[in-house]
This record gives C-alpha cells, structure tokens and sequence, in this order.
C-alpha cells in the first residue's frame, strides 16, 4: 500500500502565484498528513454481465416444451434465451450474420441455429454461459430451412437449389444421404420448383419426409425407398405447412391468402380451399386474392374443436391496418390486432409428441419490438402480463443513469406506488415460459436504474443481482398542456416532436427528491409522497437566462440578469407572460415567451412523485431558450442550479424564487487570469462545442435547436432587420425538425463528427481547439466558440475563498472551456423555520482551477482521501401529518461549525474530457494531475466508490474504459472495451458505486458490466441457469387395437439409413466442419465455480440415477419375462410328457 504525500509534491511545485503561496501555508495539511490509497490494479477487471431489454431486430425464434425455454434470434447474430422471471441470457455469433432459424434438441440443453451465412451451429446451453460445441459451414449452397425431429439426432437442412442433406447433430458430419430436388418432382416438369420452405416428417410415420418448395409443390418422400410417394400441385406459392397430428392430413398457407388441406393419400386435388379474411362472392366465383399467409399451425384438442392459427392472409383493402393474428377454432374466427408487424409465432402444446393431441394453450407471437404470449385457454384470448423487463424502448431512451447501493427501503417505496399503475385484464394464469433457476450469488444490495424517455416519461428500475423489473414510471409531460392543431403548436415550441423529452436528471435516493430538464428549457421539481393528492395550480417560475457577449460590463437593464447574491424582485423572478393570439402570424420577435404552456385546470397526482415546482426558461428578443446542459439539486439547502450556453441560474424550490441568474462570463472576477473578454462585436449564438457538452452527451449536434444560427455569419435578429426575421423563424424551426421523432436521429452525423475530430492535426492555437477556450482577437475566432457554456456543478461544503477558514455551503461550477468556478451560499440561520422566510444568499467567488477541455465531473475528499457526500435530507411524506413530518426530518445544518486553521484540508477531484486534476483546499493549489487522454476525450467521468475506497472512471470515444486513484491519479485500469461506433452509448453509458457501469448497446436493450474483479469472480455464481434435469414426458400410449394391427406410430431406424455405412461418406467440399470453443474442456473452464459445479455433479447424477433406473426396469422385465418362458415351458413338458407320437 503506496504513501502519497501531500507536502512533497506542493514543494515540487514551482509555477505557483504568490497567493497561491499564501494559500498553501494557511491551509495545507501538515507533513505528517499522508493518504493511504488501498486501491490497487489487482482490484480491476472489465466484464459483461448480463444484457436486459427486448432483443433487436429479432428473425426467428423456438421454444423447448419440456424445459419451458424460449429462444429469440436477431438479424445481427444475437441469441437471446428467456425462462421464468429473472432468468436470461445472452449470446453473440461471431460472425454477426443473421439467424433465419432456431431448433432446439428438447430436452436436451442444446441448440440448432441456422444463419444467413449458410452455416449451423450448436449450442451447449448445459452451462451458464451457453457455447458452441459444433457448427458446420455450408459451400456450395445456401441454407433456406431445417427441421430435427423429435428425440432424434438426425437433422434435415434445405437448400435454395431446392436438395436436402442431412446432418448428425452429435458429431456435426453431413450424411451421404441426398435428397435431390429433381427427383423429388415429377421428371415432366420443366422447371425448378425453388427453394426448400418446409420440411417435416410425418407424425404416424417416421420414414415418410414431408418437402415443400417455394413454387406450390409439396412432395411426400419415402426415405427407406428413396422415391417419392405422393405429389401435391397447387397454383399458389407455399409459406409454410402444417401436419394433423393423426398424419392423414396436412394445411398449406399460400401467397394468395387461402389455406389449402390435403389428405394424403388424394394427392389429385385439394380436399378443402379457404380464404380466412377473403370476401365471398355471391355468383359462387372464386373469392379475392388477399395477402399471404405467411405461416399456420395446426393443432388438435380432445374434447373439442381443433385450433388453427395463422399469421398475414388480410384483404388488400385493409390499408393501414395493422398486423393481426387469426385464431380460428371451430365455427368462430378471431383476429388479434397487434402493435407492431409479426416476426413469427408459436403455439405451445401440452405434449412435445408430434403424434398425440397436441392440447394448445397459448401462443407466443414475435413481434419487431414487443412479445406477447396470448391465453388460448380463456374466452378473449386475453394476454399474459409480461415479467421480463421488454418495455425499455416504449419510448426511446434519451437519459440513464445508474445507482448501487441505495437505502434498503427505497425499492420498497417504488414498487408500492408502481404496483398501483399496472394494466388490467391480463391472463389469470402463470407465465407459461417458466424454465430455468435464478443464480445462488451473494450480492445483495439494492440497485436502481432511471431511464428518461422521448415522450416525456421516467421509469425506474429494480436492477438488482442482475435481474431488472420495472418499479414505477413518472410521465412528466402530465404537468404540461397539450397542443391540439398545428397553429398552436407552431407558437413557441422550439422542438415539433417529442417536446417533452428528458434532456439530462437529478435524483436523491435519500431525501427521494428527483429534479429532470426536458428539451423544451424546462425543469420540473418532484418529490416523492405516499398519498394522492390534487394540486389546484402547478407552481411556475419563469426565468429569462440570456447572456449577450457584449454586455457582459455593463449588465441588462431590465433586470433579468442577477449578478449579485441580493434577494430577487418579483419582476426579476416571475415576469407577467401573457399568451400571444396572434404570434404565430405575425412577424414580430417572440419575448418572454416559455415554449410549452404549464396546466391552468386542477393536477391530480397519484401516490408516487409529485411536483414541487416547475421551471421554464424564456425566450428573449425571438430568440429561443437554449437547451439546459448540466442540472443538480441539493435536498438538504433546498435549491437547484442550472446551466447552458448563455449561464447558470440558482432557484431556492422552497421559497419558489429565483437566487441567481447570471452568464458564465460573468462568474469571473476582473482580476482573474481566466475571464474571457468579448473581441468580436459579433453575437454567434452557437454553444460552446458541440462535442463537449457532457450534459446532452458530448455529441450534441448543432442541429439540435440550442443555437438557432449555430454555423451561421448572419446576425442576430435583435439587431437585423424586420424582413430578415421570418427567414430566422424560419431556420429555426428547420433546424428544430433535425431533432424531431427520437435523439437516436442524430448519432450517424455525430459519429463522424467523433471520428473527425481524431484526425485533427494540432495545426490551431490548440491540440484540442474544439474543447478549449478561443482567445483570438482575429475576425476568425468568430467562427470558433464564442459561448462557454456551463457543463457540470457540484454541491459541497467547503472553502469559498483561499483565505477563509470556515467551511459553507458552495457551488462548484464547471464550463466547457475547462475552467472551474466557486459559488458560495448564505444559508439563514435558525433552523427551518427562518429558511422558509429568509432569502438565501448568492455570491460567485471567481475561479478555483483550469483544465485543458470541458469538465464533467467534480468531487471533494477530506484529508484522508474520503469522499466527502453533500449534504442531504432525509425523507418525509410531504402530505403526511406534521407529527409524522417532525418524526422524519432530519435536515442537516445549515452553517457548519468553522474549523481551525490548517486542521480540515481537503481535496477538489476536477476531471474533464481530457485531464484530471487534485486541488488542495484551501489553498486551491494543484497537487495531482494526470491526462487521460490526447487523441480522443472522455465522453463520462464519475467518482465512484469501489471496494472501500474511491477512483475515478472514466469512458473514452476510443472505447477504453480507465480508473484512476484518488487523491494521486495513478492509472489502475485502461482496457480497450468498446469502440464509439454509436453515439447512444455515449448518451447512456454510466458508472455506479462497487465496479458496475451499464449503457444501451441497441435501442431496446441495456448491456450490464463491472470494472470489480470480485464481481467477476463471483459472475458464474450470480448468472442463472438455463438447463434443469426434467423428466421428458411418457409417449402416447397406442392402445392395444393399433399395436395388434399396426396403426400407430411408425419408427424409424435413421442410424441404419443416414449412417456412414449405409449412407456413404458426404462430399467434403460441400461443407465444412468447424470445432466450437463449447466442447467439455471449454465447458468446464467458462462453467467454473462452487455452483456451476455442483450443478454439473447433480446433472451427472440424476442423469445416472436415471439410466440405472432405466436398466433396472430392463433388468425386471427380463426376469419377468424368463420366468414366464420358464412356466411355459414347464406346463407344455407336463402336457405332453406320457403321450406317444401318434397322440400329438
């Protein structure tokens, strides 16, 4: 364990002001003060975990009966696997093509996918993280379908040129055994009948091969005689076919919208044509074509009529109609509209046996973005209440973050006020997908993620021992009118679509205070209440946050801006907006004007969040408010600050006031080395760096409305003139529109931005000029960032000033350019009562450090390296009884103690998109600094805690993921994890407490990992398990008649018929065999730990007791059956014995 002292390396350092010198001696610690950093690089690993959310662009999927597991393919080569609540897994084909079909051995924990590169592969789902064992690249031809029988290990493969082949799934080898596409049709015909689309066998007989091809001809193949039994001709192209479990006979979906069943033995012409959603003609004519059917199925009950589903099959009148799924079952018929196009479905049946009643029970349909699993057991056909955690995207995500270790009874809280907001009408039934065991892993603490959404909406998440359910959703947008026609809605809204989205949020988990900012320059205050309650007017407060260049010596006149800490006016903090008639159409520039319209009419709140206050930023002189970029709260004072491109603003939510409100460049005092001076008469409304705006993601474009001339040399229409203004409006709404439908719409554009700005060459005043701050008095610089936005704050107690001693309640503030400003706050004493009435008072106190690039995140830690947490309220029911209320708060206080001199030194962590740095407090020397990066930039920063001690984390653009100690900056992790190569994750990805981070990898799904060595220890024991030792279900029973005459099931004997000594050896060019990792060595390698163990020891020995069992069963009937013979035997010796010859 290394000794960092602090002493020696401030006396190593020489470029130090004379203040600074003085600041060192009064408040520097001693020299016997030294840190123990017990963090190590031995602490530190990077590894997924888990991935949760709806798979992505899903293609296939299948389902094992007796295991109850669900599998779900994606066009990017992703396997999902799905069990009981809790129980998931994921899994990635290298080769990232997509998955066209799925087959699992039931039973068998394995699984058959086949992908768009024409290869199959073999999945060991034995072990908690599933691999293959085999796969096996086909050459010449393409793969269209499979079909692996059950309890067989013989699978049959399609092609496009329309042959069959056949592979042993066990050893992956391709049997000499052909099917060849021209001798299964008829040698007349001229044509080829097109891919395979369907194979299956027939469910009485296992040696008879059902074949559809693309063009309408199926084809019934007897594989012990190598010829074609029947041939079934139809006009239509097949989509898929169905068997009737007695295997007489067969359905066949066509692309006409008509289902077609066969018998088999009348190959001549169809015994039955419908057109489900067809129009019957009168004159008896042939009904309309209607769309294809794209798939059916075909299952039988005992005590009723049989059920058939289908997909597709609308009439093509039905325009805008959307995807339905037809259950037909006897003489009614029932559509089921569903929300988003069908992938596939699938109908679960009581029994895995293709030859008994099939007994459905429920369907589950496949959509693009949802899963639904429908009852077929209940009249209606209700739906089961989904448990896995699918509804990430119901709104595209725009925000996340991330908290480990929250108070034990918050999750509680959550759900309580959650349950209440679930939908009726569900399935009374359980989740019928109920396989798999959750994990055995010790990790214990309760952990939330929020997401923010596009339309509005926040949802919390119970994350968990790497499990996610949703605990309650906030819709925010409840606070706000909606706009009901375009003229309406074109009057102040800077952003057409999704208005309401959640640009950036703050929350408690202590006090439950939760403060979000919204693309519309508006911030909402909630706390969190038990009880419902009907607010009569929504508190409003307005505010006026531009900042000109120009002015910044002599401030506005009109009072808008607040540079001192005094007490706001009325006129200052709510200023009178009447609502415009005519605005829209007249050419006049917008003025204090908010852009959405808060709710005149009664708010009824459910139990839940609740607002406090909302607060709306203004447009000033036509010009829209610019987006907030960085946003924090503060339970304990009472206040919320905010910030964007033109300043920050300090609102007391208690007192409903506005305290401060003031430009960035004004926080600087005159005699600091840092202020910037305004050189170009110019007024660019373009932020500060569009790449390095941390709040909005360090990607934020410049077509997203905070700049309506961003990129522009025209002037500003304040000061143009009245013809030049409708041409503004105009821009502005244009470039408003580059927003619209979701934030996702702007990651290409950015991404070659992000890409760009690597291949930059240090040819400027700065390595880094779009990060640092211009200082050139040239007409050029007008191109350059004009604006300092700012981009991060922090609430702390600490040394306002070099030269005070006491600590109070400050503000940290850190811009775009890198520079990190104090605010100080003047809490009122007395306790709560005089904080109600006493206004708090506001100072900026002028520059603490300045970092190369845009800050992100700020920290204090005491002299012993201890992160030092702000100060907080605890919790209390703000509608609840003031007994209840005095029992509950807790409030911390205001005024801490002074401290003696030299005694409570501190640390400033500083870390921006290019550097960290260590401030001593109060001196405000540098102690430490380190560059994280030079050629890319740190897209999130957060002081974590991690195994009793902290660091700081950091994510690149590049993709590498680093730690960093604390108070000293040693490097303790840097792993090149995950290239920049969408600009979501750089949006989402986000660092918690106790080594976990997580990000959105895909629009519907959240990919989990850790940066802590004893999480991914532990990981084997914390994942579930897919595969559990089920007893497969006894086969039908013949009954005695079929067994005398032979009317049951046939078998067949496919090693005698595909093996090599019969079948021949395949043509080794025609595919080629790839061993997988997933063989029994790399099993027990990824498979390590106590419990996945012990689970492959009680797997072997219930699989052994289950073979002894069965050779004991062997083993009596053999002595049964010899002790008859014996008897038999006997009797017949004792009959015959004293008779001659000629008696028999």
């Amino acid at each position: 364990m290394k000794k960092f002292n602090i002493r020696k390396v401030l006396d190593g350092l020489t470029a130090v002001s004379s203040s600074s010198s003085t600041a060192a001696q009064t408040g520097a610690c001693k020299e016997s003060d030294a840190v123990l950093e017990s963090l190590q690089s031995e602490h530190f690993q990077l590894c997924k975990t888990v991935r949760h959310g709806f798979p992505h662009q899903p293609s296939a999927m299948a389902f094992d009966p007796v295991q109850k597991i669900l599998a779900v393919g994606t066009l990017t080569g992703a396997l999902r696997l799905f069990g009981r609540a809790g129980v998931e897994c994921y899994c990635q084909h290298e080769s990232g093509a997509a998955i066209i079909q799925l087959q699992f051995l039931i039973n068998e924990g394995a699984l058959v996918s086949a992908l768009a590169d024409d290869s199959i592969h073999l999945w060991n789902l034995r072990q908690k993280i599933p691999a293959i064992l085999h796969s096996l690249k086909f050459n010449r031809e393409r793969i269209t379908y499979c079909h692996l029988p059950f309890q067989s290990k013989w699978l049959y493969i399609g092609t496009e040129r329309g042959n069959i082949h056949i592979v042993n799934v066990e050893c992956f080898t391709l049997s000499g055994y052909v099917i060849m596409w021209n001798k299964a049709i008829e040698l007349s015909t001229k044509t080829h009948p097109g891919p395979v689309v369907h194979i299956s066998d027939n469910p009485m007989d296992e040696g008879k091969l059902l074949i559809g091809f693309e063009c309408g001809v199926v084809v019934l193949w007897d594989l012990k005689c190598k010829k074609a039994d029947y041939r079934y001709n139809y006009d239509e192209a097949i989509h898929s076919v169905a068997w009737h479990h007695e295997g007489k006979q067969f359905v066949c979906s066509h692309s006409d919208g008509t289902l077609t069943t066969w018998n088999v033995r009348a190959p001549a012409k169809p015994a039955q044509i419908i057109t489900p959603h067809g129009k019957q003609p009168k004159d008896g004519k042939k009904p309309e074509p209607c769309k294809p059917i794209l798939k059916v199925e075909y299952k039988t009950t005992r005590a009723g009529d049989p059920f058939m589903v289908l997909s597709g099959g609308l009439s093509y009148d039905t325009v805008g109609r959307r995807a339905c799924l037809t259950v037909m079952h006897g003489k009614s018929t029932a559509v089921l509209e569903m929300d988003f196009p069908i992938v596939d479905f699938l109908t679960l049946c009581e029994t895995p046996y293709p030859n008994d009643f099939q007994e459905p029970y429920a369907v589950v349909v496949l959509l693009e973005r949802d899963l639904v699993v429908i009852d077929l057991g209940q009249i209606g056909y209700p739906i089961f209440e989904n448990p896995y955690p699918l509804t990430i995207h119901e709104s595209p995500v725009t925000c996340c973050e991330y908290f480990a270790d929250c108070p034990d009874e918050l999750i509680p809280a959550l759900y309580s006020v959650g349950s209440r907001q679930k939908r009726q009408g569900y399935s009374k039934k359980e989740w019928p997908i109920s396989g798999g065991n959750w994990g055995q892993g010790t990790q214990s603490y309760p952990e939330i993620i929020i997401t923010g959404h596009a339309d509005g909406s926040i949802k919390f998440w119970d994350a968990s021992a790497l499990m996610l359910q949703v605990l309650y959703k906030l819709k925010t947008a409840k606070v706000f009118e909606r706009a009901r026609g375009k003229e309406e809605k074109a009057n102040t809204e800077i952003v057409d679509e999704d208005p309401f989205a959640i640009q950036t949020l703050c929350w408690c988990p202590e006090s439950r205070m939760l403060c979000v900012a919204g693309v519309s320059a508006h911030v909402i205050v909630y706390r969190f209440s038990k009880q419902e309650v009907t607010t009569a007017e929504v508190q409003l407060l307005e505010v006026r946050l531009q900042c000109e260049l120009n002015d910044v010596d002599s401030p506005d006149p009109g009072g808008e801006q607040t540079p001192t800490a005094s007490p706001p006016s009325p006129q200052e903090t709510e200023p009178a907006t009447q609502p415009s008639t005519g605005s829209s159409s007249s050419e006049a520039a917008r003025d204090n004007m908010a852009c959405l319209q808060v709710r005149s009419s009664a708010l009824k709140q459910s139990p839940g969040y609740q607002v406090e206050l909302v607060i709306q930023l203004l447009w000033v002189s036509g010009e829209p408010p610019q987006q907030i970029t960085s946003l924090a709260m503060n339970s304990s004072y009472g206040l919320v600050v905010f910030g964007n491109g033109n300043g920050l603003a300090v609102v007391d939510y208690l007192q409903k006031t506005l305290l401060l409100n003031m430009g960035t460049s004004e926080l600087y005092s005159p005699s600091e080395p840092y202020q910037r001076q305004p050189h170009s008469p110019r007024k660019t409304r373009q932020p500060s760096g569009a790449l390095c705006d941390p709040a909005d993601g360090p990607n934020a474009p410049e077509e997203r409305c905070k700049s309506p001339t961003s990129g522009s040399p025209s002037p500003s229409p304040c000061n143009s003139e009245d013809e030049h203004k409708p041409k503004f409006l105009e821009k502005v709404k244009y470039k408003s529109r580059r927003f619209s439908k979701t934030v996702a719409n702007d990651f290409a554009r950015m991404s070659r931005k992000i890409s760009s700005s690597n291949e930059q060459k240090p040819n400027t005043d700065s390595k880094d000029n779009c990060f640092s701050r211009s200082r050139s008095s040239s007409v050029s610089s007008i191109d350059r960032e004009s604006r300092e936005a700012v981009s991060s704050f922090c609430f702390c107690e600490t040394f306002p000033r070099k030269s005070d001693s006491p600590l109070s309640p400050c503000v940290l503030v850190g811009t775009t350019q890198g520079t990190v400003m104090m605010v100080a706050l003047s809490l009122p004493p007395g306790g709560e009562d005089q904080r109600l009435l006493q206004p708090v008072g506001v100072s900026p106190c002028g520059t603490v450090a300045k970092l190369k690039g845009g800050v992100l995140t700020m920290a204090l830690l005491d002299a012993t390296g201890a992160l030092l947490p702000a100060s907080y309220e605890s919790w209390y029911d703000p509608n609840a009884s003031d007994e209840e209320k005095e029992k509950s708060k807790r409030r911390r206080p205001a005024s801490p103690p002074s401290s003696q001199d030299g005694q409570d030194c501190q640390f400033a962590v500083l870390c921006s998109d290019k550097q960290a740095k260590v401030v001593a407090m109060p001196s405000q020397t540098r102690v430490y600094k380190h560059n994280i990066t030079e050629s890319s930039f740190v897209l999130r920063a957060d002081v974590v805690q991690m195994a009793g001690a902290n660091c700081i984390a950091c994510f690149c653009a590049n993709g590498h993921i680093m730690t960093l100690s604390l108070p000293s900056l040693r490097p303790l992790l840097d792993v090149n994890y995950l290239p920049l190569t969408d600009m979501r994750i750089a949006r989402t990805f986000c660092f918690s407490n106790l080594g976990q981070a997580l990000y959105l990898t895909s629009p519907t799904e959240v990919q989990r990992i850790t940066y802590s060595l004893d999480t991914c220890d532990n990981l084997q024991e914390m994942l579930s398990e897919l595969f559990t030792p089920v007893e497969t279900p006894e086969a039908p029973n013949r009954g005695f008649f079929k067994g005398l005459f032979g009317g049951g099931a046939q078998s067949l004997d496919r090693e005698d018929l595909f093996g090599e000594t019969t079948a021949g050896k395949a043509s080794r060019s025609l595919a080629q065999h790839i061993p997988g990792p997933g063989g029994m060595e790399g099993m027990k390698g990824a498979a390590s730990g106590v419990v996945g163990d012990l689970a492959r020891a009680r797997i072997a020995l219930d699989e052994r007791g289950q073979k002894l069992g069965e050779l004991e069963e062997r083993t009596a009937a053999m002595m049964s059956s010899a002790d008859s013979f014996s008897k038999h035997a006997h009797d017949m010796m004792v009959k015959y014995k004293d008779k001659k010859w000629y008696q028999l």
